[in-house]
């Protein structure tokens, strides 16, 4: 028995005893879904944002829907095993390439769901270098270091690379996290200090402050990428109207940008944020959820 298939079984028990107790129909109906949808996911604001808003959605349709915030490699993994049921956090075909290799015979890749992105190193606007290359004999620029993320991205390895393509021996690249990363580089603009970093679009950052990508001459950092939605092979048969959603789920870099400034506000929530974008924007969810059944 498939693990969404046990999972109806047990709900229809529950069903079945909350009845036989004389509970009330409301009560029963509350128990009631079209089943539970798991989705993994990074810790990238771009992420954040994307995952909450197809769970609201997901939600919105019936299902119940957990979250699982991943290191990058577990998260393909999770998918591939079936721990996980989906993803819409796959960035291709460069920076998530290998992941997806590991795991192609598990997956169905169901394409993209936001075309546009870039990634590079990223330096604010009134740094005064313009390409990757000019780095290394300006390293004191950047107390000889690169500020990354967290180790397990994607994006990591590819600076990497790009460390050696570049023949860069000036500098290091220090891992942290995406939210380490944006505070560094906010205490630089604050002081109006030269600073480098990891960076991707989709990402508030651009939004907030006035920044650059360093050129790519050598294209280390490959060309644009997309993310796509990968699920579990196996889940148009579980869930079709899940599996739908998910195929049908595609918004642009402007839109999920808004989700993305809303989650920057202090204090707020990306889940209610998530929810309340999806209120706002019936026209784009009606879309996602188009030859579903309500």
């Amino acid at each position: 028995m498939t693990r969404n298939a046990l999972s109806h079984a047990v709900r229809y028990g529950a069903l079945m005893m909350a009845a036989g107790l004389g509970m009330s129909a409301g009560a029963v109906q509350a128990q009631d879904s079209k089943g539970t949808i798991d989705l993994a996911y990074v810790e990238w604001a771009s992420e954040v944002a994307s995952t909450n808003v197809i769970r609201a959605v997901l939600e919105q349709q019936g299902y119940e829907v957990n979250m699982n915030s991943l290191s990058a490699a577990v998260m393909w993994q999770a998918v591939g095993t079936g721990d996980a049921d989906a993803m819409v956090a796959a960035w291709l075909p460069t920076t998530h390439g290998d992941y997806l290799e590991q795991v192609k015979d598990e997956v169905e890749d169901l394409g993209p769901n936001l075309e546009g992105t870039k990634l590079g190193l990223v330096v604010p606007e009134y740094t005064d270098i313009s390409s990757i290359d000019e780095l290394n004999d300006h390293a004191d620029m950047f107390n000889g270091q690169i500020v990354g993320i967290d180790p397990g991205a994607g994006l990591m390895a590819q600076t990497e690379k790009a460390i050696d393509e570049y023949g860069i021996d000036n500098l290091t690249l220090q891992s942290s996290s995406g939210a380490a990363m944006t505070s560094s580089l906010a205490n630089a603009i604050q002081n109006h200090e030269d600073i480098v970093v990891t960076g991707w679009t989709p990402h508030w950052m651009f939004a907030r402050w006035d920044l650059k990508y360093l050129d790519d001459p050598k294209k280390a950092y490959g060309d644009a990428e997309k993310i796509d939605t990968v699920v579990h092979k196996g889940l148009k048969e579980e869930m079709p109207e899940a599996y739908k959603i998910l195929d049908n789920f595609h918004w642009t870099p402007d839109q999920m940008g808004e989700v993305m400034l809303m989650n920057q506000e202090e204090g707020s929530d990306p889940y209610e944020n998530a929810k309340k974008w999806v209120e706002e924007h019936p026209e784009v969810v009606a879309e996602w959820t188009q030859g579903t059944s309500e």
